[in-house]
């Protein structure tokens, strides 16, 4: 049995967002894609996180960037707040969300509504609201 998943589903890592980073599997919802993307800021999985941007927006990235932030940052837990369709028949979701994250030994609440939107039949993480 693997560790437990750090998105806090509270299931082992290799049944839930490890296959995802593995590209072994892909997620079915807006809801999964969320949770493996704060999985993959944890983990430094910054391929993912790149690969689960829509194609236009890859090359706007920056990868040092990124993994310096996941490096910098401890992913304590995530609260999912509320849904907006995102499921396996939709092409978009609107996940609201609650990170604690933990950077130079201060916690901080990350407050977030994502939108998603499905591409070549793909979830992608679109953008992002940062309230407060």
């Amino acid at each position: 049995m693997s560790r437990p998943c750090p998105c806090t589903s509270k299931k082992p890592y290799d049944r839930c967002c490890g296959p995802f980073h593995a590209g072994t599997a892909m997620p079915e919802t807006a809801e999964q894609l969320m949770r493996s993307r704060f999985s993959a800021y944890a983990l430094a999985k910054v391929d993912y996180l790149i690969s689960t941007r829509p194609e236009a927006k890859r090359a706007d990235e920056n990868r040092e960037e990124l993994e310096q932030y996941c490096k910098s940052v401890s992913c304590v837990s995530l609260k999912i707040i509320s849904k907006e369709k995102g499921g396996q028949a939709d092409d978009t979701g609107i996940v609201t969300f609650h990170a604690s994250i933990q950077a130079s030994g201060r916690r901080s609440l990350h407050i977030e509504t994502s939108s998603f939107s499905r591409e070549r039949g793909k979830w992608v993480y679109a953008d992002g609201t940062v309230k407060g």
